[in-house]
């Protein structure tokens, strides 16, 4: 393939109308839960992923498991851990079968402020997604996100 090759180029304009499409999703969201929520929208996606832990077996999710979860690095996310257990919404603690692991989980001030900021990021995501599927280019993307976990 070339650098002109049709399918190349047809490829590059997919990846590009998808990056735009995540981008726009991604802003409105943020400001919506950064407006009603004093939240950004990587700290709302950590509760998120926390909430759903378990204490059965695998319940818990390590570092690395949340990073790739947060789409952060390790380090990144290690931060937000912490700006989170500052503010109250995470804590965390020693894994009571391997001292060297730290397990985080939502305190009850996290959980509280996850379910206040559910339905707001429900509407953001569905508006910034109205917004886009007005546009030609991203309609198509609109329509594959939307039956994305629908079942067939």
């Amino acid at each position: 393939m070339t650098a002109t090759d049709p399918a190349l180029t047809a490829l590059a304009q997919g990846w590009c109308a998808l990056s735009l499409l995540h981008g726009r999703i991604e802003t409105h969201i943020e400001r919506a839960l950064q407006a009603k929520h004093d939240l950004s929208v990587r700290e709302y996606s950590l509760l998120d992923v926390l909430s759903r832990q378990h204490d059965g077996v695998g319940g818990h999710l390590q570092m690395k498991q949340v990073a790739e979860a947060v789409v952060l690095s390790q380090s990144a996310t290690t931060r937000l851990v912490t700006r989170l257990e500052d503010r109250g919404l995470l804590s965390r603690y020693l894994c009571p079968t391997d001292r060297r692991g730290i397990y985080t989980d939502v305190t009850e001030a996290g959980r509280t402020l996850l379910e206040e900021a559910r339905p707001t990021n429900e509407a953001a995501l569905r508006e910034a997604l109205d917004q886009a599927a007005r546009n030609p280019e991203l309609a198509p993307l609109v329509r594959a996100v939307e039956t994305l976990g629908v079942p067939a």
